[in-house]
């Protein structure tokens, strides 16, 4: 069989997996695919990569299509989001001088409760505490935000939010060029591993079941190229059901670890994707449940109200008008592409493209076409919920 090449760029991240493994587990070439992969050294880089054409298809973070469609960050090509690569997945980490003081002020570090944990951090860390996050229009900094938000920080105001790439987050940390972090996996075990830092939340503790990482590409491209795409959209979905598979978690490790993909010891890789998180130099071991999700729960499906809720919180960030936002983000999110490719591979089919967001306390069977769909709780620690009908 004669395969086509695609060209996709990642951040060497474990949630990079879906395309790594597509590769090299087989699944791309099944269906007809030569993929070949691009690491990029930042989020910026990469998003021009995409935009202007020297990849095809990227794992980008979820919020960064939607900033480009809302005219944010200075580029304004349209990004299709084609399907969800990974679920959670980052953690919250401080440096060990600001974990020492959280400590002595009593914080217990049981790595679950975003309240307390929160209002913690904001008791030690004093005025307008720098916090790394890897890009600013990234569902690490919606976490933030929303988090320290609720429990009175004004958000983004009161924090001096600094860029950092995910690799040389331990190293910010180190330098004592930042007092905290919110990165993707496995970067927050780095600063552990380095003896700099402690990890203080998962994300998931904040928001049970958020999207981190999609499959992209440029609009012209996927509408031009519709067999690629499909192609494409198969191998990524397909490696997600791979790894959700018992037994499959060493052997992507393994994979993962290789010098042009993490170039990582395969031990700190199997920890998130096993949610068996390593969270002080000291070995204290914290158990995450949905630490990072690939396949259940539909985590693949991209909801437009998914894209809806972080182009609300953007709009009202940035002074734009909430209305016009919301509908441009929601064009963005391809259910339309994802019902016609992925269907005959069996996957889930939700009975419809929008929902509530935040609004489930405990797994929950919903409307599917195969009547057997059960989404995993999505609630925010703070009982937030987003209902794109009421808004306007």
């Amino acid at each position: 069989m004669s395969l086509k090449p695609l060209e996709a760029g990642f951040i060497p991240l474990v949630d990079a997996a879906p395309l790594i493994l597509a590769r090299e587990i087989g699944f791309a070439e099944e269906e007809g695919l030569d993929l070949r992969l691009r690491a990029a050294p930042s989020w910026s880089t990469l998003r021009d990569m995409l935009a202007i054409g020297a990849i095809d298809a990227a794992h980008m973070l979820s919020a960064m299509p939607v900033a480009m469609a809302l005219g944010l960050g200075g580029i304004s090509e349209r990004i299709d989001v084609l399907s969800v690569l990974s679920v959670n997945g980052n953690v919250v980490g401080v440096s060990s001088a600001l974990a020492e003081r959280m400590r002595v002020a009593g914080h217990r570090f049981d790595f679950a409760d975003a309240d307390s944990a929160g209002r913690a951090l904001i008791e030690a860390a004093g005025d307008r505490p720098r916090i790394g996050v890897p890009f600013p229009f990234s569902m690490h900094a919606d976490l933030l935000f929303h988090w320290l938000g609720a429990l009175g920080l004004p958000a983004p105001q009161a924090l001096q939010v600094v860029t950092v790439p995910p690799q040389l987050m331990a190293e910010a940390i180190a330098a004592g060029e930042i007092d905290a972090f919110c990165v993707g996996s496995p970067w927050g075990s780095i600063a552990v591993e380095n003896g700099v830092g402690e990890l203080l939340l998962p994300g998931s503790a904040i928001r049970a079941f958020a999207p981190e990482k999609v499959l992209a590409v440029r609009h012209g491209w996927a509408e031009a190229e519709p067999g690629l795409t499909r192609s494409l959209m198969r191998a990524a979905w397909r490696t997600g059901r791979w790894l959700s598979e018992g037994g499959n978690q060493v052997t992507a490790a393994e994979i993962l670890s290789r010098r042009e993909y993490l170039d990582l010891s395969p031990e700190i890789i199997e920890r998130s994707l096993s949610g068996q998180q390593v969270i002080s130099p000291r070995g204290e071991v914290r158990s995450v449940p949905n630490f990072l999700v690939f396949f259940r729960g539909a985590a693949t499906y991209p909801w437009r109200s998914q894209a809806a809720m972080i182009a609300h919180s953007m709009a009202a960030r940035a002074g734009l008008d909430r209305a016009n936002a919301i509908e441009a983000a929601r064009s963005i999110f391809r259910t339309d592409l994802y019902r016609q490719n992925l269907r005959d591979l069996g996957a889930e089919m939700p009975g419809a493209s929008d929902k509530i967001e935040g609004a489930l306390t405990r797994p929950t069977p919903v409307a599917s076409e195969s009547g057997r769909l059960i989404l995993e709780p999505d609630s925010f620690f703070d009982g937030y919920i987003f209902d794109p009908s009421t808004q306007d």
